[in-house]
């Protein structure tokens, strides 16, 4: 299939809405109209494809979904085709084994995914940990964009004693199957949901927060995650990002309590050529925040002006 007919069949001109037949239908999940399932690698994938213009791949992080996109991706749609899917495990996309929840995993299957699509990016975004698998894709050759962004990337392993316990701990949780269950009855109430979110640093709107708690209600979507956090290693993360050729921009919200803000000073200092953005006010979640500000800085770089 050429990338042309691709696009043509996942985002219908005038509007219309594209044939969707999910296994987990979302109903109502932001931007449905764009939604389409999509099978490579040996799983079905929900994947967005919407807009005419350059190629750009947008990759949520842990824990999250397509719905991280809500209100960006009608307003990149304006000048990208965007691409949005849901990682491995996450949302409504199918459960990968222990194997395909690593960096490397995730990677190689995100280009069996694209190369069933036919898609090769101009431009990539990730948010969190999607920006870390970008930037493993890169060096990897699978895609090459023109530029990359990282929206609070997560490069960095957790420092101190915490880095010794997360993914250890989160190893056994993810085997035991009682846990995603146990999680999904006791963080999906709204009360939870919300402070969970403001832990990140982020105040997001009443609908945001409706949609995270429908994720953390889900026991396969939690185990997914959980999954992904007990397999991901990123301690050569620092040594790969050194290599890397393709012109990176680093956004960085001041109040993210998830990944510490200085990171993206240290990565700015390794990786040739990176841009560093500070975002006064934003946490975590700061795309979906600030989306009209993050589309302004997503359009600068693919014009390669400076925002």
């Amino acid at each position: 299939m050429s990338r042309r007919r691709a696009f043509a069949e996942a985002a219908p001109a005038n509007g219309g809405a594209a044939e969707v037949e999910l296994k987990r239908d979302p109903g109502d999940w932001p931007n449905r109209e764009y939604s389409r399932s999509v099978h490579a690698g040996g799983f079905d994938w929900h994947v967005q494809i919407a807009g005419r213009g350059p190629v750009l791949l947008l990759l949520h992080g842990a824990g999250a979904a397509t719905h991280s996109w809500r209100d960006l991706l009608p307003l990149l749609a304006r000048d990208f085709t965007v691409v949005a899917p849901d990682l491995p495990g996450h949302g409504f996309t199918d459960a990968t084994g222990s194997s395909q929840a690593t960096l490397a995993g995730m990677a190689n299957a995100l280009t069996k995914l694209l190369r069933v699509l036919d898609v090769r990016p101009d431009y990539a975004v990730g948010h969190s940990a999607g920006a870390a698998i970008l930037v493993r894709m890169c060096l990897e050759g699978s895609i090459t964009p023109r530029s990359v962004m990282a929206i609070n990337g997560a490069f960095m392993p957790f420092g101190g004693p915490v880095s010794q316990l997360f993914s250890p701990l989160a190893k056994v949780l993810s085997l035991n199957p009682f846990v995603p269950r146990i999680f999904a009855w006791s963080a999906s109430s709204p009360a939870s949901v919300e402070r969970l979110i403001r832990d990140t640093g982020s105040h997001i709107d009443r609908r945001g927060l409706d949609l995270y708690g429908r994720l953390f209600a889900d026991p396969r979507h939690v185990a997914g995650a959980l999954r992904m956090m007990a397999n991901w290693d990123l301690s050569k993360m620092s040594d790969d990002l050194r290599r890397l050729k393709i012109p990176l921009t680093l956004v960085v919200g001041l109040n993210d309590r998830a990944v510490p803000p200085g990171q993206a000073g240290e990565i700015a200092r390794i990786a040739p050529g990176a841009r560093l953005i500070r975002l006064k006010g934003l946490g975590h979640l700061a795309h979906e925040e600030a989306p009209e500000t993050v589309a302004e800085l997503i359009r600068a770089m693919a014009s390669g002006s400076a925002p």
